[in-house]
């Protein structure tokens, strides 16, 4: 039974929760993950997670704050002048809000505060600061392109 490796493209399902069990996220039938293990394109936690694990197995895996969204920081809050908003404009707490800075960079930040006089924005992930855990099954590999899953290389 062959087992997922670094440069296969493998499908997995998986509930992701907080500590306080929470789902934050998921994936299913409907809506499986597909990535490339080696290629970036997740949580190097989640790719080392799935490595060595045949089709319909799963594992539980727990990972660090600093290793996901990294950790919650303050220099991420900015506070504006309520002036600086169009009067007419509802805003409302949660609400997330496109903004353009001098240096020509959009960020988009979530309202957290709403005073009088002042908007508290935050600009850090919603899941900063947070441990991830992932319970997942391997659905399917697909081997490395242009191998035909041993390490020969493929017949022309």
């Amino acid at each position: 039974m062959s087992t997922a490796k670094p440069g296969d493209r493998v499908t997995i399902h998986y509930i992701g929760t907080l500590d306080n069990g929470r789902i934050f996220d998921s994936a299913d039938a409907e809506n499986p993950l597909r990535f490339t293990i080696g290629a970036h394109e997740i949580f190097p936690a989640l790719e080392t997670a799935v490595i060595g694990l045949a089709v319909g197995r799963a594992a539980n895996i727990e990972i660090k704050a600093a290793d996901a969204f990294g950790p919650r920081r303050n220099e991420n809050l900015l506070r504006l002048p309520r002036t600086q908003f169009p009067a007419e404009r509802q805003l409302r707490e949660g609400e997330k809000i496109s903004l353009a800075f001098n240096d020509g960079e959009e960020r988009v930040m979530r309202i957290i505060k709403l005073g009088e006089d002042e908007i508290t924005l935050d600009g850090n992930h919603p899941l900063a600061g947070q441990d991830l855990t992932f319970a997942l099954q391997l659905v399917a590999i697909a081997p490395v392109a242009g191998t035909n899953g041993s390490t020969e290389p493929a017949a022309c």
